[in-house]
């Protein structure tokens, strides 16, 4: 007991799973949001406003461009401030509430009577402020994790526990829409198309779960090859069926695949335990530990991968001739059945964050010695190959994971559209994701970090804290 104790006393804290669920459902709170924007909301733009695809694909980009800027000013606030509620978890309630209150604003049903331009004017103001509260949500959240424990085992049942929620949310939203609009409207469900959508999450509650045990058989690069090969399959499968098959006749084979694809991109999942790796090689040059910092430039790299993806497919589909408005939609498009489920998911996820609030504990002290400046944010991102390492990564895999994802919900009724249109949609669902996943498998092989070089850099760290 003395010795666990003189450990947990070095930093090395081993966590309960109450406290491990209450971080967890933080990212399943955040989820409900943000899903509902990566998947639907250029949907909702495009066929419920009937905005073009241009201004959209602009509007997404020019968000993220803006919030490129903004995560590092919200990063470096939060490092080199102090809140009496807790540095990190404070901004759980913060910003839980204006959060809360922008998603519900996000897709306003008196929008769709509003003139072209007022739809537009509208569209930019309510997501770009949505975008900017998420960051102030977000990026103190990601750095809760390295304010828990720098025991490397605890860090990896953290993520696998939080991505676990994070699927959730995901798996809640991706089935979840399609079907709260249809019962919104009193419609027939189409369960192949929800299915289709968020049967891809399902290899997360098998596989994150399992995190430790899979790890020590194949290594943590390992297992990221692993899980990307059969990723890379499964995209392979899918296309062969959409090009030369009849979807609907083979459903049962097309819903595998879809699992198989989910097993490559829940790398994206996996990749934030980078995170605290990075932050923890930084202090060991440094002395500094700036997770806000290194989490807000995590969270840029997120952000770049969702928003390349969110100025593609809209832009591109559109140049290929098929048209949101015009062609049959995917989805319902009454605009107060859209507005019902957003705000549910956004109310849900208020009451998630107050208990993510309550259930985390920050024990490592992690305010930099003196205030960060952008200066020395940038000089440390120069010096720092793993941190470039980790947002190449991170912009990649989740261009992967979502460049797909406003699409698929057209996969399953290929036979609808012309051949034109089934092209599109082929290389959005299937060839552009198996591409990106293979340039990911090199960018962690590059990667440098191993287990045994945390440990060590962990334990020099305590030496010099004593």
């Amino acid at each position: 007991m003395a010795n666990n104790n003189a450990t947990e006393a070095k930093g090395f804290y081993k966590l309960s799973w109450a406290q491990r669920i209450g971080f967890g459902s933080g990212d399943l709170a955040q989820n409900l949001i943000f899903q509902t924007v990566a998947c639907y909301l250029m949907l909702y733009l495009t066929t419920v406003l009937k905005i073009s695809p241009a201004f959209v694909s602009g509007l997404i980009l020019g968000v993220r461009l803006l919030d490129c800027i903004w995560s590092p000013v919200v990063g470096r606030y939060i490092d080199n401030h102090n809140p009496k509620l807790g540095k990190y978890r404070s901004y759980l309630l913060y910003g839980g509430i204006p959060l809360t209150i922008a998603a519900c604003c996000l897709m306003l049903p008196q929008a769709a009577t509003w003139s072209p331009t007022m739809k537009i004017v509208y569209a930019t103001v309510s997501y770009t402020l949505l975008s900017m509260i998420y960051s102030v949500v977000n990026i103190p959240y990601g750095s809760i994790m390295a304010s828990m424990t720098r025991d490397n085992d605890e860090v990896l049942k953290l993520t696998s526990t939080r991505m676990v929620c994070a699927n959730i949310g995901q798996i809640v939203v991706q089935a979840g829409f399609p079907i709260g609009l249809a019962m919104v409207l009193s419609q027939t469900i189409d369960w192949n198309q929800a299915l289709f959508m968020a049967i891809g999450t399902i290899p997360a509650f098998v596989i994150l779960p399992s995190l430790p045990a899979l790890k020590k058989v194949f290594g943590k690069k390992g297992l990221y090859y692993v899980l990307l090969s059969v990723g890379l399959v499964g995209f392979i499968a899918l296309y062969i069926i959409g090009k030369f098959l009849d979807v609907a006749e083979c459903n049962v084979i097309v819903q595998i695949a879809k699992i198989m694809t989910g097993v490559g991109l829940l790398v994206g999942s996996l990749m934030w335990a980078l995170v605290p790796e990075v932050i923890t090689e930084s202090e060991y040059r440094t002395g500094n530990r700036p997770a806000a910092t290194v989490n807000a430039l995590a969270g840029v790299a997120f952000k770049a991968g969702f928003s390349v993806a969110g100025f593609i497919t809209p832009l591109v589909m559109g140049w290929v001739g098929f048209n949101f408005a015009e062609e049959k939609s995917s989805l319902p498009t009454d605009p107060t059945a859209w507005f019902t489920v957003t705000a549910l998911f956004a109310v849900i996820g208020f009451a998630l964050l107050m208990f993510c609030f309550k259930g985390c504990q920050e024990r490592i002290a992690t305010t930099p010695e003196k205030p960060v400046s952008f200066g020395e944010m940038f000089a440390e991102f120069k010096a720092n190959r793993c941190l470039q390492l980790m947002i190449c990564i991170f912009i990649v895999v989740f261009l992967a994971s979502f460049i797909s994802a406003p699409v698929n919900a057209y996969y399953t009724k290929l036979a609808d559209y012309s051949a034109t249109a089934k092209e599109a949609i082929l290389w959005f669902t299937t060839i552009i994701p198996a591409a990106l996943l293979i340039v990911v498998a090199y960018l962690i092989y590059k990667y440098p970090l191993t287990d045994e070089k945390l440990d060590q850099m962990n334990k020099e760290i305590e030496e010099r804290n004593k």
